[in-house]
């Protein structure tokens, strides 16, 4: 199975290269996949037939239980064989059905292969989710197919909307999938229907189910969206909406029917929508001129009574049910091939234009008179023997509410009967005969029987007038005998397995004997009974409905209409819509702060008031351990207000880092080091950033008094402060399981080989987590310099040197601090000239308001200190205060302490490399370790303990979890070095050329 599976998405990314290479023929090989799955299932007959089909079972997530499971039982291997017949047929015509200038064939023919693959893994997977994903993916590959054409709003939005309808529905099915998995214990499909639960919440899951069902098979009122697809290519039409897609939701409910057909809600939506759909279908396929829409509303039809047959809960209606669904996947699709071919042949699908089409193509018209038959249910074809075994089964069905409902069921399905006898020779006449009169216009003021969402689209101008006229001889082109291959196997085949009801019917039982009851029959020929006098009544009231077409179109036309399900939905898209621009444009109004405030407050509102009415402080809490815990918990307090309160932006930035640097106070009192050397290293990069950004912000937040704003800040603060606290006091009271951390000290020196257990931890227990971290760190610096960077992303660093040759130069030799600027034309000074006289190489580039000696004395002596502390910190980290994050943060406020300084020019002399180099190279090593375990035979990113005993130094402990901190130090650096590039050189920079342009125009 995932073989197969395998082969549609090798085929769908391989389309585009053979379209390219093969130009339509390409079609020939990628039929090649679903073809592989029909002899797939084929050759499985047997053994499904004995209950033996191939099970398939990997485990995919098995902590949360999820399997890639898939099995072939009778219902799946009749689901399989449909949509890799068809999908290959309907692939060979695409061969003669696009031309040969047609754009976008490489891209149609992918979708349309990964839709068959997708569909192929709904009806096969044996785990419910997976039944999910494969559902969504039929979604999104629908989505694409339905808009092939995207130059075309009608195709768009008919796509669109048949995207939101099934996706809609196939979340309110996940809902149901996971209350029955539940409540079942396992997400395994067979073992839930073998055992099924019940209850309340049992009942709430399936009607979900049936709400999914609904969507992805066009039931009422959710039916507008497969009319409104007719906006697809032909091919589509004849694959989606006749054999594949729309068939998901008549498969959802026959798989589920057997578990929960008894129930009361299920008979009553089953039937309900089932009718309901037959006969509103039937209705609107009799007024409608395009031939594809009526294919489309007889398809909806035909969907209702498909429901309704296999949700019945009878045995005898799920064998009907079945055999119906295979009839009528083959003659709808081979109809919708046809109408391609009259299409392709006279270039309108308007039955009012149409006429001698029949006798110019007479083999079309023969496909198409076979199809039709077996649609409406002449003997000897396939849907004769269906629908002879669907009214036997309703007629003798005890249902839910009594004899009524029996009977009312029972006339629906003949009503609905006679109307797609009605609409079938209404299709056959239409698309084929010769007509005294046709509907005649000039082609430009037609008005076009396309529909969108079931309203039908004029086009600009006034509605011409519709005149019938004499028939003309109408320009016929004769169809590519690829074109008739496909139409012409469908129908066949169509007689070919009517000829053999009794193989069928051993093929498909052993699924309907999954229902109770007595069990059905297919046969072509069952003796004069009710039953053949019902089909006797359907056929003549079906040819007397169509004999009297034109008074039926009159009075459908003077009936007033009920609300159209189209129209409504339209409407509450517009309405959503407005609500959504309106609630856009409260919310997103340009300002963080707003952002900001809007986030916490929803925060403090959905947490902080449930926390305050359901729960309750554990007895014993203590404000304080000691002392000088009270004396920092008030100092972080009042930087926090006073840091609320201030107007003055770099006065807000300070009193933040002052609580930053309380918090670390509070940790080193409570005995971790580990996390107050990160607090307070972290509050300093960030104190560095905000400065070098405040730079190019005005020093106040706002030039208008702020009072009221301030303490709004200041209540929101509070509000969320509280709701956090007390998450904190009431959440750990709240652990029903033991702490996955428990065993974490003796872990990490068992099997980290380190004393340090917060470093040991994020190196080697949770080192997944660490890797996405330095990932997310990784994206932001890049993020950050694309922004900043608008032209390359690698710029060039730039050295003293470089400042010597074509920048300023504020010092020479003799005058170190005078302010000078060398005039054009005058030879630069010696880069090492000055040197004697500089504590730092690059402040010669500094103006003197900028420059401080004692900074840069002490600078020079602190330098490489930090440097040598921050490799200290790195190789210790394991057994002692540090690691990778502590020691890449010391290197980069060394850096900032550098450029502080000395200005960009000395950060390129402190670090004259490429930040994304250092970010490349620290995930490369972080995700090489991860590598090196899985090769010497562990688990990926397992760490490997080694003891080496070394001449002076005795025993030296290595552990390659170091190299995954020494990759963290290198993404840490890169990330500081590429904020000071960003923000503080570039800006620096840029603030120089703008001075330059300023000093051009003053002279």
């Amino acid at each position: 199975m995932l073989l197969l599976l395998a082969v549609h998405l090798a085929a769908a990314l391989c389309a585009p290269v053979l379209v390219g290479r093969l130009g339509r023929k390409a079609f020939w090989v990628l039929a090649l996949a679903p073809a592989s799955a029909a002899a797939w299932a084929l050759a499985h007959t047997s053994h499904v037939a004995a209950g033996r089909g191939p099970v398939e079972v990997v485990e995919w997530i098995p902590t949360l239980g999820l399997e890639l499971a898939f099995r072939l039982d009778t219902l799946s291997w009749l689901m399989t064989l449909l949509v890799g017949a068809i999908g290959a047929l309907v692939l060979v015509y695409c061969a003669a059905y696009f031309s040969v200038s047609a754009t976008g064939l490489g891209r149609f023919g992918g979708v349309l292969v990964a839709f068959a693959g997708a569909m192929l893994g709904l009806v096969t997977a044996d785990d419910t989710l997976l039944l999910f994903v494969f559902w969504e993916l039929t979604t999104v590959l629908s989505y694409l197919l339905i808009g092939h054409y995207n130059d075309r709003k009608v195709a768009r939005r008919a796509s669109m909307q048949a995207i939101v309808i099934t996706t809609a529905g196939g979340l309110t099915m996940l809902v149901g999938i996971i209350l029955i998995g539940h409540a079942a214990g396992t997400h395994s499909l067979s073992a839930t229907l073998a055992n099924p639960p019940h209850g309340p919440a049992v009942t709430a899951g399936v009607v979900c189910l049936l709400v999914g069902a609904a969507t992805k098979s066009a039931l009422i009122p959710l039916h507008f969206w497969l009319p409104a697809a007719m906006a697809a290519p032909t091919p589509v039409s004849a694959y989606l909406h006749a054999a594949a897609m729309v068939k998901a939701g008549v498969y959802l409910v026959a798989r589920f029917a057997p578990a929960y057909a008894d129930l009361a809600v299920w008979q009553v939506i089953v039937l309900t929508l089932g009718c309901g759909t037959m006969l509103l279908g039937g209705y609107r396929a009799l007024r409608q001129h395009d031939l594809k829409l009526v294919l489309a509303f007889g398809t909806v039809s035909q969907l209702g009574l498909l429901v309704l047959l296999v949700g019945l809960g009878t045995r005898a209606a799920a064998l009907a049910g079945l055999a119906l669904l295979g009839a009528h996947a083959m003659f709808k699709a081979a109809l919708f091939l046809v109408v391609g071919v009259v299409d392709a042949a006279t270039g309108t699908r308007d039955l009012r234009r149409l006429s001698g089409v029949g006798r110019a193509l007479p083999v079309t018209a023969t496909v198409a008179a076979l199809a039709v038959a077996s649609m409406i249910g002449l003997p000897p074809f396939a849907g004769y023997v269906a629908k002879e075994a669907a009214l036997e089964a309703i007629a003798h069905a005890q249902l839910i509410g009594g004899p009524w409902v029996s009977t009312t069921v029972l006339a629906s399905v003949v009503v609905g009967s006679v109307l797609t006898v009605a609409y079938g020779l209404r299709l056959l006449w239409g698309a084929f005969a010769t007509k005294a009169s046709v509907i005649h216009a000039p082609v430009a003021d037609v008005v076009e029987s396309a529909v969108v969402g079931g309203v039908r689209a004029a086009v600009a101008g006034p509605r011409p007038v519709e005149r019938e006229v004499p028939a003309e001889p109408a320009t016929i082109s004769r169809p590519s005998p690829v074109l008739l291959g496909p139409p012409l196997a469908l129908a066949v085949l169509g007689v070919v397995v009517a000829l053999l009801p009794g193989v069928g019917q051993n093929l498909l039982e052993p699924h309907a004997d999954a229902y109770p009851g007595e069990p059905g029959h297919l046969t072509l020929w069952a003796g004069v009974t009710p039953t053949l006098l019902l089909t006797l009544l359907v056929l003549t009231a079906g040819l007397a409905a169509f004999w009297g077409r034109r008074p039926i179109e009159r009075l459908q036309a003077a009936v007033s209409r009920a609300p159209d399900a189209d129209r409504i939905y339209r409407r509450m898209m517009r309405r959503l819509d407005d609500v959504a621009g309106d609630v856009t444009a409260f919310t997103q109004r340009g300002s963080l702060p707003v952002y900001l405030g809007l986030i916490l407050v929803v925060f403090a509102a959905a947490v902080g008031l449930p926390l305050l009415a359901t729960t309750s402080l554990p007895a014993p809490v203590r404000a304080w351990d000691g002392p000088a815990q009270a004396v920092f918990g008030v100092m972080i307090v009042a930087a926090a207000i006073l840091a609320a309160r201030s107007r003055r932006r770099l006065k807000a930035v300070i009193l933040l880092g002052v609580s930053g640097y309380g918090v670390a106070a509070l940790f080193l009192l409570h005995g971790a080091p580990d996390l107050a050397l990160t607090q307070v290293l972290a509050e300093t990069v960030t104190l560095v950033v905000f400065v070098l950004v405040l730079r190019r912000l005005p020093p106040y937040f706002s030039d208008r008094p702020l009072a009221a704003s301030r303490w709004v800040r200041l209540a929101v603060g509070l509000a969320v402060g509280l709701t956090v606290g007390g998450l904190a006091l009431v959440v750990p009271g709240a652990r029903v399981h033991t702490p996955v951390s428990v065993d974490f000290a003796a872990e990490a020196l068992q099997f980290g080989g380190g004393k340090n257990i917060v470093n040991v931890t994020l190196v080697d227990i949770r080192a997944w987590d660490t890797m996405g971290e330095i990932s997310v760190l990784l994206v932001a610096a890049t993020g950050v310099a694309s922004l900043v960077f608008l032209r390359r992303r690698g710029a060039a660093i730039q050295r003293v040197d470089d400042a010597h040759v074509g920048g300023r130069v504020w010092a020479t030799d003799s005058d170190p601090m005078a302010l000078l600027r060398r005039p054009p034309g005058q030879p630069a000074p010696s880069a090492t000239s000055t040197r004697s006289a500089e504590w730092l190489r690059a402040v010669s580039t500094l103006a003197p308001h900028r420059r401080s000696v004692i900074f840069e004395v002490t600078t020079r002596l602190l330098f490489h200190t930090m440097i040598v502390y921050s490799v200290y910190l790195l190789f210790s980290g394991h057994n002692g205060p540090g690691g990778g994050f502590a020691a890449g943060l010391v290197t980069g406020i060394a850096l900032a302490v550098r450029y502080l300084a000395g200005g960009r020019y000395e950060l390129g002399e402190a670090a004259p490399v490429q930040p994304g180099v250092l970010l490349g190279l620290g995930l490369f090593m972080s995700v090489g370790v991860g590598i090196v375990g899985l090769l010497a035979g562990g688990s990926v990113l397992q760490s490997w303990i080694v003891d080496v005993s070394v001449p002076v130094l005795g025993t030296v402990h290595l552990v390659t979890s170091l190299f995954f901190d020494v990759g963290v130090y290198l993404v840490v650096v890169g990330l500081v070095l590429d904020i000071l590039r960003t923000l503080g050189a570039e800006l620096d920079r840029r603030s120089e050329v703008d001075d330059e342009v300023e000093d051009v125009a003053v002279r």
